[in-house]
Order: C-alpha cells, then sequence, then structure tokens
C-alpha cells in the first residue's frame, strides 16, 4: 500500500469516527425531544387474537429514559410501551435506544417526567450501513468503487433536483425531465466509472438507445391495449396525472439494467480485442451473442425479483383475507410486471445495440492501427 493510499484509507477511517460520534451525540440538532432509554421492566403479557384469528401476545414495558435535548434536558421521563410478537405496527425497545417522545405538560419542580414514544432515532444504524456499503465497495472496486460512489451522489442530486423541479412546475413533463435524467445518470455513471475511453462512448449509446427504444415500445403496448390490466389504484392518492409517474417510474427503473447490460456487452468485447487484434468481425459478432444470451436470462431475472418482491407483505395480507389469485395478483402486482416487462425488453435490446454498437468502434480501432 503507497503512503497516499495509507492517507486516503487513514482520513477515511477518521471519517468513519467522527461521524459515528456525531449521530450518536447529535440530539441538540432535533427540534422533537429525545430520551435515551436507561432502564426496562417488563410487567404485563396478555394473549389476543387478531384479524386473521391467529394467536399473538402483548407485551408491556416500563422504561425509565433520560431526556437528551431541549429545555427538559437532563431529567428522567417515565415511558409505555405495548408491543406484540408480529411486530406488525409496534416494536420492543431495549436499553440504549434513542427515542422521540412527546412529552406531557409537568410542572418546572417535577424532576421526572412522562409522555408517548413516536418513533425510534435510527440516523446511527442509517450512517452505519453507509459506511458498511462504502469500506466494502472501496475494497472490492477500489478506483473504481471510489468512482461508483460518487456517481452514486451525484446521480442522487441529480434525481432530488429533478423531482423538485416537477414538483415546484407544473407545466413541465415529468417524463421529459426523467428523459433528460437519465441522459445524465448514463454519461456520469459510466464515464466516471469506466473513464473516456471508446468502451465507455459504446456503453453510453448502446444505453440511451436501448432504453428510449423500449420506453416506445411500452408507450405503443400501452396506447394498443388501452392500458387493460394495469391498476393504477396504488397511485390514487398522487395529485399529478398518474399515467406519466407510472411511464416515468418505468423510464428511471429500466436504465440500471440496461446500463449494466451494456457495459457487460462493451467491455466483453473490447477485452476479446485487446487480447487479439486480428480477431475477426464474425468471432467477436458470435462470442458477443453467446455473452448476450448467457447473461439475458439472469437480468431479467433480476428485474423481476426486485419489482415483486417490495409486494410480498401486501399478497400475503390478501391471501390471508381470502383474496382470489387472479384478484389479489392485478391488484397487486400489475404495475410491477408491467415495469419488470418493460426493463426485459430494454435488456433484450441493448444485446444487439450493445453488441453492434461495440464491435463499430472496434472496427474503428482497426482501421487505425
Amino acid at each position: 500500500m503507497t503512503q497516499k493510499q495509507m492517507i486516503f484509507y487513514g482520513g477515511l477511517v477518521l471519517c468513519f469516527v467522527v461521524s459515528m460520534l456525531f449521530v450518536q451525540n447529535n440530539h441538540s440538532l432535533y427540534e422533537c425531544s429525545i430520551a435515551r432509554v436507561l432502564e426496562i421492566n417488563l410487567v404485563d403479557t396478555e394473549e389476543t387474537i387478531d384479524m386473521f384469528g391467529n394467536k399473538d401476545k402483548i407485551f408491556t414495558q416500563r422504561i425509565t429514559a433520560e431526556v437528551k435535548n431541549g429545555v427538559e434536558e437532563g431529567k428522567l421521563i417515565y415511558l409505555t410501551n405495548e408491543f406484540s410478537l408480529s411486530g406488525g405496527f409496534d416494536q420492543e425497545y431495549s436499553v440504549g435506544d434513542d427515542l422521540f417522545v412527546l412529552i406531557s405538560e409537568s410542572s418546572e419542580e417535577d424532576t421526572a417526567l412522562s409522555g408517548t414514544i413516536k418513533d425510534v432515532k435510527r440516523d446511527t444504524y442509517v450512517v452505519l450501513v453507509a459506511w458498511l456499503f462504502i469500506f466494502i465497495l472501496l475494497i472490492v472496486g477500489k478506483k473504481q468503487g471510489l468512482y461508483s460512489i460518487i456517481s452514486l451522489v451525484v446521480n442522487a442530486a441529480i434525481l432530488s433536483f429533478a423531482l423538485n423541479v416537477y414538483l415546484n412546475t407544473s407545466d413541465i413533463s415529468l417524463v421529459l425531465i426523467s428523459g433528460v435524467g437519465i441522459i445524465l445518470f448514463t454519461v456520469i455513471s459510466l464515464l466516471l466509472v469506466n473513464g473516456y475511453n471508446e468502451k465507455t462512448f459504446a456503453a453510453i449509446i448502446a444505453t440511451l438507445l436501448a432504453t428510449f427504444a423500449s420506453i416506445l415500445i411500452t408507450y405503443l403496448a400501452m396506447q394498443i391495449t388501452n392500458e387493460q390490466g394495469l391498476r393504477y389504484e396504488e397511485m390514487q392518492f398522487i395529485t399529478r396525472p398518474y399515467r406519466m409517474i407510472f411511464m416515468a417510474g418505468v423510464m428511471i427503473g429500466s436504465l440500471g439494467a440496461v446500463m449494466d447490460v451494456a457495459i457487460t456487452m462493451s467491455s466483453s468485447i473490447f477485452a476479446l480485442f485487446e487480447k487479439n487484434n486480428n480477431i475477426p468481425i464474425k468471432v467477436l459478432r458470435q462470442s458477443g451473442m453467446d455473452i448476450g444470451k448467457d447473461i439475458m436470462g439472469t437480468m431479467t431475472n433480476i428485474l423481476f425479483f426486485a419489482y415483486i418482491s417490495g409486494a410480498i407483505p401486501t399478497l400475503i395480507l390478501y391471501f390471508m383475507n381470502g383474496s382470489p389469485i387472479g384478484y389479489t395478483l392485478s391488484m397487486n402486482l400489475s404495475l410491477e410486471l408491467a415495469r419488470a416487462m418493460a426493463g426485459g425488453i430494454g435488456i433484450v435490446l441493448t444485446i444487439p445495440i450493445g453488441l453492434y454498437t461495440a464491435i463499430f468502434f472496434v472496427n474503428r480501432k482497426k482501421a487505425e492501427i
């Protein structure tokens, strides 16, 4: 390890320690009162029957905590928490947890307070998981891992800015904003991670062509079928046009998988060419198609599982209430399946587009040799 690397990783560890100490002692930055649990007594247990006829147990915790911010800082507060074994709408607390609390009114002479629990302060765990992700990415990816983190931060900032523009400007289409965002996401991510070279250019072109082609096909299919089978009930609380929001979500969701396939195809073709500059184009084409066929199924499954996994709790709820399987799947999975199919179309299109785009740049390099 070089001296620069030692300095970099040392600074990173220092930032980790400082950030963890900060989130564990940043109570004064919150407007809501925060109390740290000092002692817990389990005082009551009760058996109940839930809405599905299943037996459950309700436990009662008597909690003694210390207020960590505000005018009541340093005082003790007594709280009560009820939680069930299922933990669907409640949870068990432990000593050391920081809780957001609503303090009941009391006189200035009171040394102990009472109140109710609103939620748990989770920023410590969020920061810990974020640092774990960063360390793993840097250990495995090294320089590319660092660029991946930078591109992730930049893309998150762009997405946040784009949504803010849409919310504050009612006359701009979210699909148009997402289209511009896709171009920025693709260019920034691939240039940062893979560098300024022909391989990256080929992947950028293939990603944009395949993504917009899949969106066009999806839009035409929706128009031809008059959107039959798509259930927008889960989006009914949105005051903006839900079809436009759905299409924007399809665009953003398809981009990740398409970009992955595009850079895989481009990297593979260029790797084969760099090992043998005299390799025939026919061999490159055949090898590229073989690689594409190998990754096509796995990438499509990744999209399917990513979209479907979020609906599992709702599916269980519907099935436990005796809902027919057709109605349940239609109500909860129609939009997810549509997104997965649109992304699958993008993945399949990316294989030939990425292959021939990479071969085009390879031919240019061959002509220069």
